[in-house]
């Protein structure tokens, strides 16, 4: 009897526990929700049996996650590489709330598997893949995850910006022109800068709000709506980014001057239609605060919905840091880190993982130092070229000034936190000295050599007098050996040094510096031309000091279009450098130089005197002759390219 009546009181416990569990459940599932706590308990579409069962029985999905990541394992080793992204997939629909799953298979494709590719092409898919399965999903997911957002600036920085991939200059075309027709090129003077990613920042979340903000709006999608109707879905108007896209290679065509000098035409009739529409729509002088409007609220969308990046973020990180240009990788590795600090940092309260936000902040200021050493990028999407990427004085004041934060972050941090930066502060700041001592600017350079000497020489617990040499010395003693353990350096060098030579030996008519200026540059180029390890050549074909070489070979045009460009200089001193510049120079920059300057001139007070611009910006001798051997380069280069595609396809 006794024992009956404990069953029937367990069995009445049993159920009323139950009871009470199935009332709580509701509550415990918002709250989980609501913090981000718990696994998807929803059905994967197009999954196999064994995972929908395993998603049906909430209990099941740690044993059918582990059998996942077993098989995905055993994939790659067999080589099944579009099997491993589906598995991959499953995964992390399944775990959506863990970060590390995106960390780990976001890697797995950028680097494991993209190594095993045979072409720059299929390297680069799967890179990219990576990269998007973390930015635009997993991040998505886990907003507030510190050390995703670290791994994803890391993989900008290492990946795409770095040398230890054979296929990195590829990464770089592609990467640069995707955000160049994205978000077009970015204006080089810095308050010009803030002001053009804010327009994107400040433009409303809908098509309606455009409309409410800029009447004209309306009849010009309607008309532009209207126009590509007849050319089908491909084509069709849409708040997406396939259509900015479309509309970013029309802008991008129209500044280039290979695209002009090879006379590029579309591809097909729709395609010449659709160029067509762009011309009488965005490119009508007379719809162009509208036509502006649409394409800022185009980039907004496309930001926030196809690359999940805040363009108010990106606005501020353009005002608090520096001149930052998307289309260098370095940019996104500053965005991803700076971020990641922001909304992530709070949520690490153990000392033991304070290395994680050290590790994150330390991602940053060397996204700064490649900004500061390669951030002025240019680039024409339809020349085949390597991205031009220019040194950019401008950062150095921006890494002094943070280092001083971050050493004063990290003072109290355990292990001598704050001290870790030093190493980096110190090294950058010499090769600063050394830049600006190269370009002319000595007050500045010895300005920098003096806070380095109160630093760490005579001013350090233990003096030296390893910063209280004369500047002249020290830059000496800094160069001296860098060129063959660090090429970037050559390029630096020469940038700086043709910088000064434009500005003093043109404007101020001293032709020594001039001289000096252009010997140096052709020189150190005939010296990295003639030295063994420029025989390197990785598997795609592609020499890491080949790529240097070009650049050296490029710079004289190259840094001469950035002076005449440099709008922080007045347009007449600029004027003036171009009149006095040697013939050959100016056919090599004309092209290049005209339509921006034009623009430019348009509102300027020279445009009062009534005088043309042609006057002042004349046509140079060798025009022609020069632009033949650009179209002659450009057409190589195609043909190089089809026959690398030709040959592909066979051994396919």
């Amino acid at each position: 009897m006794n024992d009956r009546l404990i069953q029937l009181g367990a069995m009445a416990i049993l159920a009323g526990g139950v009871a009470a569990a199935g009332l709580l459940q509701p509550k415990m599932i918002a709250i989980a929700d609501r913090d981000q706590l718990r696994y998807t308990d929803e059905s994967v579409e197009g999954a196999p049996p064994i995972v929908a069962i395993g998603t049906a029985i909430g209990a099941l999905r740690g044993l059918i996650v582990d059998y996942l990541w077993i098989k995905v394992t055993i994939q790659k080793e067999k080589g099944l590489l579009y099997e491993v992204m589906a598995d991959s997939d499953l995964i992390t629909k399944l775990q959506p709330r863990f970060p590390e799953v995106w960390a780990f298979h976001g890697h797995n494709l950028a680097y494991n598997i993209s190594v095993m590719t045979n072409t720059p092409e299929e390297r680069w898919a799967w890179v990219n893949n990576g990269i998007s399965l973390v930015r635009e999903r997993g991040i998505r997911y886990n907003p507030n995850d510190l050390e995703l957002c670290k791994e994803l600036a890391f993989w900008f920085s290492h990946k795409i910006d770095g040398l230890a991939d054979d296929a990195h200059l590829y990464y770089k075309r592609q990467f640069a022109r995707e955000w160049q027709l994205v978000l077009g090129v970015p204006p080089y003077d810095y308050e010009e800068r803030k002001a053009w990613i804010k327009a994107i920042a400040d433009a409303p979340d809908t098509l309606e709000g455009v409309y409410e903000k800029t009447p004209d709006a309306k009849a010009f999608v309607e008309e532009l709506q209207a126009k590509l109707a007849p050319l089908g879905p491909r084509y069709e108007f849409a708040v997406d980014k396939r259509f900015l896209l479309l509309y970013g290679e029309w802008a991008a065509r129209q500044a280039s001057p290979y695209a002009r000098m090879l006379g590029m035409r579309a591809m097909d009739e729709d395609a010449a239609t659709l160029v067509g529409v762009f011309d009488s729509t965005f490119g009508n002088k007379d719809r162009q605060l509208p036509a502006a409007a649409v394409v800022s609220f185009l980039r907004k969308r496309a930001l926030l919905d196809a690359y999940n990046m805040d363009p108010q973020l990106m606005y501020e990180f353009t005002r608090d840091t520096g001149p930052l240009d998307w289309r260098h990788p370095a940019a996104h590795a500053l965005y991803w880190a700076r971020r990641g600090s922001q909304l992530g940092e709070h949520r690490i309260t153990d000392e033991l993982e304070i290395a994680k936000i050290i590790n994150n902040d330390r991602t940053e200021i060397q996204a700064m130092q490649a900004l500061a050493r390669s951030g002025l990028v240019g680039f024409d999407p339809f020349s085949g070229d390597n991205v031009t990427r220019l040194n950019d004085p401008r950062w150095i004041k921006v890494i002094d000034r943070y280092f001083d934060k971050l050493y004063a972050k990290h003072y109290d941090t355990r292990g001598a936190g704050g001290e870790t930066f030093m190493s980096f502060h110190q090294n950058f700041m010499k090769q600063a000295v050394r830049e600006l001592y190269r370009s002319g600017d000595v007050a500045g350079a010895q300005e920098i050599l003096d806070r380095l000497d109160r630093l760490y020489g005579t001013g350090a617990v233990i003096p030296n007098s390893d910063y209280s040499l004369p500047i002249d010395q020290f830059v000496q003693r800094v160069t001296f050996g860098e060129y063959e353990m660090q090429p970037e350096v050559a390029r630096s060098d020469v940038y700086s040094v043709l910088e000064r030579g434009f500005r003093e030996g043109l404007l101020l008519e001293n032709e020594k510096v001039l001289k000096e200026a252009l010997d140096f540059a052709r020189d150190l180029t005939r010296y990295f031309r003639e030295v063994r390890f420029n025989d390197f050549v990785n598997k795609f074909g592609e020499g890491r000091m080949k790529d240097l070489i070009g650049q050296l070979d490029e710079s004289i045009p190259a840094v001469l279009t950035k002076v005449l460009l440099d709008t922080q200089q007045p347009l007449l001193d600029r004027l003036v450098i171009y009149r006095k510049a040697p013939e050959e120079l100016r056919a090599l920059v004309y092209d290049r130089v005209k339509a921006p300057l034009q623009m430019e001139y348009q509102s300027n007070k020279l445009a009062s005197t009534g005088m043309k611009l042609e006057e002042l910006l004349p046509e140079p001798p060798g025009i022609e002759e020069a632009r033949r051997q650009l179209a002659e380069r450009a057409k190589r280069r195609a043909a190089e390219a089809e026959e690398s595609n030709r040959s592909e396809a066979q051994r396919k």
